[in-house]
């Protein structure tokens, strides 16, 4: 029970990475605000409060500086102040080739994954450094660390992401608030549904993470309990860093080159 009495923030609670992560955060006795654009934060509320936990649902764009402004003064007016954010919401968007994308499309996927994650470190932070400790959490990507793991948008997102969690580090030096980023690899979400699906009624269910070492995708389940290691006192001196977890698949170079213009070879 790590996180009993702690106050929590999850953005894109309403399905995949973020419900499993309220879930086990709630399990472990953390009273759990589940933020999501959609009705699934509403479900993912009514699984905790089943299960025996505590949660409130809150509609909002993570994107968005007075939505989230919302979710942080809920926090803590229900539950009397904020410990932990799990900056979770994300989109994908965007082609794979960089040549043909649009600026809105850009503009899009930066404003839900990048600018969503500063929002809720500017939201949440100044309350959680009144607690007098705490951690924000913020899903980035293996995408953002390198090429040849999503789209071009969504992996300079991710790459923001990732440098976003260092400076907020250093810009709250002696806080006692650690800000870390997670780098999923393939992981079975709505995000991923579609090349899922398509693997199963095609037969080629077994190549699904047929490039990582453990050949296989990941479960939302193993994002969240890195999420909750990084949020809990376990982690109490990593600060500042992208954890990967991909089940190795950028411990290696790619195996194919692209060419401009061809497919890769």
């Amino acid at each position: 029970m790590r996180f009993t009495g702690k106050s929590i923030i999850v953005t894109g609670a309403g399905s995949g990475i973020g419900r499993a992560t309220a879930r086990l955060f709630a399990g472990e006795g953390g009273q759990v605000v589940c933020a999501d654009k959609t009705d699934g934060a509403d479900e993912t509320a009514a699984m905790i409060v089943q299960d025996g936990g505590t949660a409130q649902a809150i509609r909002i764009d993570a994107g968005n500086e007075d939505d989230v402004a919302r979710a942080v003064a809920l926090a803590c007016e229900r539950f009397g102040g904020l410990d932990i954010v799990y900056a979770n919401a994300g989109i994908g968007g965007g082609i794979p080739g960089l040549f043909e994308d649009t600026p809105e499309t850009w503009a899009e996927v930066l404003r839900v994954n990048l600018i969503g994650p500063f929002l809720a470190i500017k939201h949440a932070a100044p309350r959680i450094v009144a607690r007098g400790k705490g951690a924000i959490v913020c899903t980035a990507s293996v995408a953002g660390l390198r090429s040849g793991a999503g789209g071009p948008a969504y992996s300079a997102s991710k790459a923001g992401v990732i440098n976003l969690v260092q400076l907020a580090a250093q810009q709250l030096s002696g806080s006692n608030v650690r800000v870390n980023a997670i780098c999923p690899g393939l992981i079975e979400t709505g995000m991923t549904k579609r090349a899922y699906d398509y693997a199963r009624e095609h037969g080629k269910e077994d190549r699904i993470g047929g490039l990582n070492p453990l050949r296989r995708g990941g479960e939302p389940e193993e994002i969240g309990r890195v999420a909750l290691f990084l949020a809990s006192d376990e982690a109490s001196y990593i600060n500042g860093q992208a954890i990967v977890v991909d089940g190795g698949l950028s411990s290696s170079h790619p195996v194919t080159r692209q060419e401009f213009g061809k497919t890769a070879i």
